[in-house]
């Protein structure tokens, strides 16, 4: 089922609020490193957001936290915000959440398989797109930024894939869990919805 380009009331308020959820998970803290990337849970806000909203509306939500941030609002991690962010060796990984998502909610709710969300499809492109293609931004972007080689910048990334991949299973288990529950959330139509939760094991 293609997604429908159509913004309504209800898509707006669950785009409001999956933006804050990736804002509030960027707040909740971070750990430093020395690369100057910080270990951060936006990326699982992210990863939820392709998956609960699709990718045009979960890109929406990434845009508007991004926006945000570009006008100084305190939305990323730690509380930082404003165009300073976009000249930082983060700004790869930040540029890279819009494709991340799109990739992540094309793979998540791909109807190729039949059921709409079942758990190793939601893993998968949890993983390929709000793992590998922000990485694919992000280190690029870090290399040019901090002037270290693109293949030393790579290395660097290698503490972050434990992280990445607990992100990648908790968004998982929680995406399963909310369409086992509440299927509504990702705005399908209550009665295909009320066939397909069981599905979401398979």
């Amino acid at each position: 089922m293609a997604e429908s380009t159509r913004f309504e009331a209800r898509d707006l308020a669950r785009i409001a609020i999956f933006a804050a959820i990736v804002i509030v998970l960027g707040i909740a803290g971070q750990i430093p490193l020395p690369t100057g990337v910080p270990v951060t849970l936006q990326t699982l806000g992210v990863m939820l957001a392709g998956i609960v909203l699709g990718p045009l509306r979960g890109a929406a939500a990434v845009l508007v936290v991004i926006v945000l941030a570009a006008v100084g609002l305190p939305v990323l991690t730690g509380g930082s915000g404003g165009l300073g962010v976009f000249v930082g060796p983060t700004v790869g990984y930040l540029i890279g959440w819009v494709p991340g998502v799109i990739v992540t909610g094309l793979i998540a709710r791909s109807q190729a398989a039949g059921a709409l969300i079942r758990w190793w499809r939601v893993a998968l492109g949890a993983t390929i797109g709000g793992v590998l293609v922000v990485y694919a931004f992000g280190i690029p972007g870090l290399s040019l930024v901090t002037g270290i080689p693109l293949a030393d910048a790579a290395v660097s990334n290698v503490v972050f894939l434990p992280g990445d991949l607990a992100k990648v299973v908790v968004a998982t288990l929680l995406s399963v869990a909310l369409w086992r529950a509440y299927p509504p959330a990702f705005g399908i139509a209550p009665a295909r919805a009320a066939e397909e939760p069981a599905d979401a094991l398979r």
